[in-house]
């Protein structure tokens, strides 16, 4: 009844584990679906000349501050006059080796307008970042180039896919090499010898490799913004190299070379079946006493090429590993921000941890088939508990140190996916909960199966030494007797017997392995946490792509700086009506411009322009010219083409890049010697 009872119980809390998975998945596809476009990791802090300003000379340079080190690409700093050529010298630099500087040298004898800077690099943490701006010679002007059009800083959806799933299956991989070998090193050496668990070693290491190759080409046209048609352009993957994260990337392909020779030490050494000693027998006298220490000691000795070897190779391992390691923390957000020589190390100490747990589940779920002790089994779930609670603690202050408030929990898609991670690692706590409980009855069942085994024994020796004495029994009276009742005089028939004794102690022993309901119950809890732990490392790599939450609230929290060709932001519209006379005699010498201006702002303002005659009726004139002067600073007059809408309707775009008393000018020609100037006053700003 007890045994029901717990059966019930951990099934009831198997299904609500299962319900809060479901919401994670939910969760994990909402925030999927509704993510918009990640944020700069690395924030433009400062240019000259300034966004969205007027100098009165052409600069000899441009100038952009960072707040964080970038690397530079030949295209990084682009720099396009109004009609959309480059005017830059396509060589961009550091300023006096600042790595959080960029500069560009620009062709001289540049002339009055609006020049449009596009830029793009790589932060720090890996990531591409980008962005525009404006500023204009002289005066402003219109400009054929799409401010936001050119400054994307975001890659091709197959290609972001693409990147993204190789980085996923890189920490997929790590997990299962490094997590596996520490599995056999600690808690089972036997389990090398088994050729599921050496498919596991293997497949770890291929997948790595694989995907820190696939990382390698994909990581150019990541960057670039370009198609997966670019991710064999070798110039592309050289400029990569150059990269810190190509150095990453290099160095783990090495690391792979060496891991490689040794898997083969690992299976070479502890797959080698050992010899078992024999077990002592219990001492009477002195001379037993010291026959079963000089046996303890020769045993000692037998083992001690095996101790030596486990300590070697886990020394080695552990070596290989934490330098694998370093390749994901040295080059990702752990290496900007606060406290990097804090966040170094704690991270990658998550990273192992991670890995010792996810890889130890899946050989504990091959292992679970081959016949794996319940010994073994508790000594991993000692070694899970000390595993969890580093990946909890260091957890913490990762979490702390990439939000920064409370509010980015929810304000941020960093702060959301933490949510989800969090939620899935307590999903996951609740499946370990339950496979130690599974652990529990299996070692208890194998302490149980102990004694009829050893009954079994007692019994099978008794009747073999039965038998016996009526073989001897039997030779003695002439051996016709016993020879039938034994069966040793027909060699078939004790070949037979023989047969049917090893397939039953077969049978009798897989059943011991795999078909008791705790081993069968444990590795079923053992494959739902495996499953969570993989949803846990899902979403670390979309962390690992999205900004944390300090950068992301600075880049919310940064003003947006005016770009041409951008809509006008939303405000006020002045409408200014300005008669005029050209003295003409024609229908359309006489009328009223009206001239409508939204928002009535810094930046770029919606103009539009209307002519009605004397009736009010929309009038037509050969040549019809719109300008902005402001006086008090000497600027101007600004011209903005006009397009024309319709008989007597006009608009475009004016950049009115100070606050001031501006003058609007309105010039209009109805013939070819009739022409006249309308003005009024327009105050932009308060």
């Amino acid at each position: 009844m007890a045994t029901r009872r717990g059966t019930h119980v951990v099934t009831g809390a198997r299904r609500r584990l299962g319900a809060l998975l479901a919401v994670l998945v939910a969760a994990l596809g909402l925030v999927l679906g509704g993510a918009t476009a990640a944020s700069a990791h690395a924030t433009l802090e400062g240019t000259d000349p300034a966004r969205g300003s007027v100098v009165a000379t052409a600069p000899g340079a441009v100038t952009l501050t960072f707040s964080e080190g970038v690397s530079l690409a030949a295209d990084s700093v682009r720099v396009l006059d109004p009609q959309g050529k480059a005017v830059d010298d396509g060589k961009p630099e550091h300023v006096d080796g600042r790595a959080a500087t960029a500069r560009v040298a620009l062709r001289s004898g540049l002339g009055n307008g609006t020049y449009t800077v596009a830029w793009r690099a790589v932060s720090e943490d890996s990531h591409p970042v980008g962005g525009a701006f404006t500023f204009s010679i002289g005066a402003p002007s219109d400009t054929s180039v799409n401010a936001a059009a050119v400054q994307g800083a975001e890659a091709q959806g197959a290609v972001a896919f693409a990147y993204g799933t190789a980085r996923t299956v890189a920490y997929v991989a790590f997990a299962l090499l490094a997590g596996a070998a520490a599995f056999v090193l600690v808690v089972w050496p036997g389990g090398t010898a088994v050729r599921g668990v050496q498919r596991l070693l293997m497949t770890g290491w291929v997948a790595l490799l694989l995907s820190t190759v696939a990382v390698l080409l994909l990581r150019g046209p990541y960057e670039r913004g370009t198609g997966l048609g670019q991710s064999f352009d070798l110039s592309l993957v050289r400029a990569t190299l150059d990269e810190r994260i190509g150095t990453a990337l290099a160095a783990r392909l090495l690391l792979l070379a060496a891991a490689g020779v040794f898997l083969s030490l690992l299976v070479g050494q502890l797959g080698t079946p050992q010899p078992k000693p024999a077990a002592p027998e219990p001492a009477d006298d002195p001379e037993d006493e010291e026959e079963a220490e000089l046996r303890r000691l020769e045993r000692a000795a037998a083992e001690a090429p095996q101790r030596d070897a486990r300590l070697g190779l886990g020394l080695a391992g552990l070596a290989l590993a934490l330098a694998l390691t370093a390749t994901w923390v040295g080059a990702d957000h752990s290496a900007v921000g606060i406290q990097v020589a804090l966040a170094l190390p704690l991270a990658a100490v998550h990273l192992l941890a991670m890995a010792g747990w996810l890889g130890g589940l899946a050989v504990l779920v091959v292992g679970l088939r081959h016949g794996l002790p319940a010994a073994a089994v508790d000594r991993f779930s000692k070694l899970a508990l000390w595993l969890v609670s580093a990946l909890v603690a260091t957890g913490v202050y990762q979490s702390w140190r990439g939000l920064g408030s409370w509010s980015a929990l929810v304000d941020t898609s960093y702060g959301r996916l933490l949510l989800i991670k969090v939620g899935c690692v307590a999903a996951m706590l609740g499946v370990a909960w339950i496979s130690r409980a599974w652990t529990a009855r299996l070692r208890t069942a194998d302490e149980s199966a102990g004694a009829p085994q050893e009954a079994r024994a007692d019994e099978s020796a008794a009747v073999g030494a039965g038998e016996s004495a009526a073989a001897e029994s039997g030779a003695a009276g002439g051996g016709a007797a016993g020879g039938g009742a034994a069966g040793g005089g027909d060699p078939a028939r004790a070949a037979q017997l023989a047969r049917q004794r090893a397939l039953r102690d077969r049978a009798r022993g897989e059943r011991g392995a795999a078909g008791s309901p705790a081993r069968a119950g444990l590795r079923r809890s053992v494959v739902v946490e495996t499953s969570v732990a993989v949803l846990v490392l899902v979403v670390t790599t979309m962390l690992t792509n999205s900004p944390p939450g300090r950068v992301a609230q600075a880049v919310a929290a940064a003003p947006a700086a005016p770009t041409a060709g951008a809509p006008a932001a939303p405000g006020r519209a002045e409408e200014l009506k300005l008669p005029y006379d050209t003295g003409g005699r024609t229908p359309n010498a006489k009328g009223t411009a009206i001239v409508t201006v939204e928002p009535v702002a810094t930046g770029p303002n919606q103009v539009t322009l209307k002519l009605a005659d004397s009736t009010g009726q929309p009038a037509e004139v050969p040549e019809l010219e719109l300008a902005f002067t402001l006086p008090d600073r000497d600027l101007g007059p600004l011209p903005v083409t006009l397009q024309p809408q319709g008989t007597g309707s006009w608009t475009g775009t004016a950049q009115l890049p100070l606050n001031g008393m501006w003058v609007v000018s309105v010039t209009v020609r109805s013939s070819d010697i009739d022409q006249v100037t309308a003005t009024r006053q327009l105050k932009v700003g308060p």
